[in-house]
């Protein structure tokens, strides 16, 4: 007998986000994969609509990281970053930083964009205290974000499923209004025009608390996982604007959109707004090792230095903190990027991929279609109190027509892999298509 035929193998692993049961009944499993393609069990061919979960941007099995993990492995296979270090992580932050925007040149290393997220907000925290400005510790977040599971990234996020079952532990925390618009906005093709005052509301929220109160505002630039939300022209820019005014940090949230996601390093460069601090992970490694980063500007960095109050300027950080063969996979993927020119690539094919997405804009039950860079949103209308069936509905089959999407409610998320091709994106939207089609 074969070990998953086995009637406890199945059950015994706890799937996260997903709907158990109902897989144990209809199994997807994923047998190997390589460049824009995974293998079933079966042995079908399924086209990755999603880069795994956003993150495999160079495509599966890429060649030098893979042989960069192997290498690594038999050298060092891990070694403390507690008061001691390996060269390879110093390699990996300067290179790293070397991709962010201007004036932010330190990194600090985590093992997801969850610990990302709470690491940013702790920084944030530690930088206004060790400046004699201890008062300010709210934390501002936005309604729909998704800063990942940990109770940080729960409390600022604005994630209804999240909140309701598990609270938000984290205490002087508010939310901005997000800024999502159907009425105004759907079927914009990139940035939407309407929506930039909605930043103003963090004026209200300063008029409440004082901004004597606050630590820093944390917003993905272009919401990924609570369905592909993105600002309207200006938005980020207002931001920007409104935190220098009231002495607040801007944390960008770039566990999705950093590394080539959006045609650029950064959906820093890309929109031309610098934070005070990035979160990164997935591209980070393209998914081969768990890894994340978080890229702290010059005054953070300096000022923790200069005004520490012990050895340990900062008393926070992880077992696995640039652990050695994560560092060598990060660094493999990096170099893949750039001799490839993946994110060059994605700029180029953005063009064709939102004509491709907006040609399924008379489908049944379609009621907006989003894309920046190479990232779309197909959001379909729900079925009579059945919330997300509908989508969950097609999910299951574009699998059995050979395609793997991703879906959060009622909207689609696509996100290939930056290998794609001008052939295989008109595959992938002709697939999707004929199953909208035929979706009830």
């Amino acid at each position: 007998m074969h070990m998953l035929d086995h009637p406890n193998t199945m059950s015994s692993f706890w799937m996260p986000f997903s709907a158990n049961r109902d897989f144990l009944r209809e199994p997807r499993m994923i047998q190997s994969a390589e460049g824009m393609y995974y293998t079933s069990s079966e042995g079908m061919q399924v086209m990755d609509a999603t880069a795994g979960l956003w993150c495999v941007n160079a495509g599966h099995r890429d060649p030098l990281i893979v042989d960069a993990v192997q290498k690594q492995v038999h050298e060092l296979d891990y070694a403390p970053n507690f008061q001691f270090a390996h060269p390879k992580a110093f390699e990996l932050s300067a290179k790293l930083t070397g991709m962010m925007p201007e004036g932010m040149n330190h990194a600090f290393f985590t093992n997801s964009g969850s610990e990302s997220v709470d690491t940013a907000l702790k920084i944030a925290l530690h930088y206004h205290r060790m400046r004699g400005d201890g008062a300010r510790t709210r934390l501002i977040g936005r309604e729909r974000g998704y800063h990942g599971t940990g109770f940080g990234g729960i409390s600022v996020g604005g994630i209804v499923k999240n909140r309701m079952h598990f609270g938000t532990l984290l205490t002087g925390v508010d939310h901005l209004r997000h800024t999502h618009d159907l009425e105004k906005n759907a079927f914009s093709r990139g940035c939407p025009e309407h929506g930039a005052e909605l930043a103003d509301d963090l004026e209200r929220i300063v008029a409440l608390h004082d901004a004597s109160t606050i630590a820093a505002v944390i917003v993905e630039p272009m919401a990924g996982s609570t369905g592909v939300l993105l600002p309207p022209k200006g938005y980020l820019q207002r931001l920007r604007e409104i935190c220098d005014r009231h002495g607040i940090l801007l944390i960008f949230d770039e566990v999705i959109t950093a590394f080539g996601r959006l045609g650029a390093a950064t959906a820093a460069e890309y929109f031309g707004v610098t934070p005070d601090i990035i979160t990164t992970a997935k591209g980070l490694t393209n998914g081969v090792i768990p890894m994340g980063a978080v890229i702290v500007s010059d005054k953070i960095y300096n000022s923790a230095m200069e005004n520490a109050d012990a050895p340990i300027e900062l008393f926070h950080g992880y077992t696995y903190s640039a652990n050695p063969v994560s560092c060598a996979a990060a660094l493999a993927t990096l170099d893949s990027y750039e001799q490839n020119d993946l994110f060059r690539r994605a700029a180029l094919l953005s063009q064709p991929w939102e004509d491709q997405l907006h040609s399924l804009k008379d489908l049944p039950n379609v009621v907006d279609i989003r894309n920046l860079g190479l990232v779309g949103a197909i959001e379909l209308t729900p079925r009579v109190g059945a919330p997300g069936a509908r989508a969950y509905d097609a999910m299951k089959r574009a699998w059995d027509a050979g395609l793997m999407i991703r879906v959060t409610g009622d909207i689609i998320a696509l996100s290939p892999p930056l290998i794609i091709s001008e052939p295989e994106i008109m595959a992938l939207v002709q697939t999707l298509g004929e199953v909208l089609a035929e979706l009830p």
